[in-house]
């Protein structure tokens, strides 16, 4: 063969070919040169101290970077395929010496906000439980609280309206007789010797009998004595009644008293059974417009000790402005209709005038 002869000619397709895998190795290599060349000069310029710049609270919309024409995009930072643009994020660190450019640089950490720790609630005091004492400046002194006061005391000895008549309401030489527990068999002949002497006297009448003998109570108020309130029934002791039973007995014995001596027939005294007066009972009394009535002198005729014996107390008791205790009804009083028949003529003799209690 000549020496000028050349070498089998190609053809077309390998030709082609060929040009492709030319082009394709060219592409490589600048590729290359431009990743060494950008190592090289990154190497080469002084390494900033980059400051990470903390991101907004919320999300940023920024525009993707457009990758350079004929430059395949780098991968996604979520593994995304070639061609997809990778959003921009916090600033990149300038890659170290020896690294890839192609290797992604992890964004710096987002700095947060430390959260405050939870602690444990504070014990509360229970709603009934007085608050936590303050310090402050110490109270104002207060005044004494006023005691209260206390309940009345029982009415002093010589109230009027109150206190326990044991004297005549003339005073001087007179006597007031009274006569208790009728109206009974023996009032009439009480009546009778009253009569005979002028002598005017007291009837202290249970309610219960001057209901049973309202024409004994007529003819005590039309021969001008005077009556009194004692008691419903007598109950005793009367001083230990309640307020109430005691307010009834002296109430409603009034009012049979009244109604048994008809139109006009005045109450003027109440004598306690017994002679239990108390402040409670003495004030129920007034409130009725009726005087406590006691008594001065007591022959206690009520036991029947005899005549004899109940002139004999009678006498050595009596003083000027004396009130005698006797009685006409409760029982049996032959005793006392005897010892008075002897009494009044002595009391005429003495100079005794017969009147009523003080009123």
């Amino acid at each position: 063969m000549p020496s000028h002869a050349t070498s089998p000619r190609t053809s077309p397709p390998a030709r082609r070919r060929r040009r492709a895998l030319t082009a394709s190795c060219a592409v490589v290599a600048a590729a290359l040169g431009l990743a060494a060349c950008g190592t090289a000069n990154g190497a080469l310029q002084p390494q900033p101290s980059v400051t990470a710049v903390s991101r907004p609270a919320g999300p940023t919309s920024t525009a993707p970077s457009a990758a350079p024409t004929g430059t395949p995009a780098s991968p996604g930072p979520s593994g995304s395929g070639p061609g997809t643009p990778t959003p921009s994020t916090a600033p990149i660190a300038p890659t170290a010496p020896g690294t890839s450019a192609a290797s992604p640089t992890p964004a710096a950490p987002k700095p947060t906000t430390p959260k405050p720790q939870a602690t444990a609630p504070t014990a509360e005091p229970p709603a009934h439980s007085p608050a936590p004492a303050t310090p402050t400046a110490p109270p104002a002194t207060r005044p004494p609280t006023a005691t209260p006061t206390p309940a009345p005391p029982p009415p002093p000895a010589n109230d009027t309206a109150t206190s326990v008549v044991r004297s005549t309401a003339s005073g001087g030489r007179t006597v007031a007789l009274t006569f208790d527990d009728g109206p009974g068999p023996a009032t009439g002949q009480v009546l009778d010797l009253l009569a005979q002497y002028g002598a005017r006297a007291t009837f202290c009448q249970i309610g219960q009998q001057a209901a049973a003998n309202p024409a004994l109570v007529k003819r005590i108020v039309a021969a001008g004595h005077r009556l009194c309130d004692h008691s419903v029934d007598h109950p005793q002791p009367f001083a230990a009644l309640s307020h109430d039973r005691a307010g009834y007995e002296i109430a409603h014995a009034e009012e049979q008293i009244v109604r048994a001596g008809g139109p006009g027939t005045r109450v003027s005294w109440f004598r306690a059974p017994g002679g239990g007066f108390t402040a409670d009972n003495q004030r129920i009394a007034a409130g009725l417009g009726l005087r406590p009535l006691g008594w001065s002198v007591d022959p206690r005729d009520w036991s029947r000790p005899g005549a004899a014996s109940i002139v004999a107390s009678v006498q050595s008791q009596l003083r000027p402005g004396g009130v005698v205790l006797l009685h006409d009804g409760g029982g049996d009083r032959s005793q006392t209709v005897a010892a008075l028949k002897q009494l009044l003529p002595w009391l005429v003799a003495q100079g005794y005038r017969f009147d009523f209690p003080a009123g």
